[in-house]
């Protein structure tokens, strides 16, 4: 069974960095591009950043462009999302997402994690 497990969230101070993970198992992690998205209170989930298998493209949510930085290592079968000078409108649960395909459209991605919080205190 395929499992998506993020890590790394936590509580940052406007400004602040976190870096995610997202860590892939019973996945052939390399066949698939990965994508991160994040869902805040009351709001619907949105996309963040994406990944294509090898790495060599990305895409980027207008909102995150400059400070997210999306990458991969396919030896640990594990994405990662660097933030920095995070903003209190970056507070959500983020999620991490897998299909064949880059894509920033939620609905086509296949596989989910479960979350991780994100909280950026102003």
């Amino acid at each position: 069974q395929v499992q998506l497990v993020e890590s790394g969230g936590g509580l940052v101070q406007a400004g602040g960095s976190l870096r995610l993970s997202c860590a892939a198992s019973e996945l052939t992690f390399s066949m698939y591009a990965m994508a991160w998205f994040r869902q805040a209170p009351g709001k619907e989930r949105e996309f963040v950043a994406a990944i294509n298998w090898s790495g060599a493209t990305t895409y980027y949510a207008d909102s995150v462009k400059g400070r997210f930085t999306i990458s991969r290592d396919n030896a640990q079968n594990t994405v990662y999302l660097r933030m920095n000078s995070l903003k209190s409108e970056d507070t959500a649960v983020y999620y991490c997402a897998a299909r064949v395909g880059i894509s920033s459209s939620d609905s086509s991605y296949d596989y989910w994690g479960q979350g991780t919080q994100v909280t950026v205190s102003s």
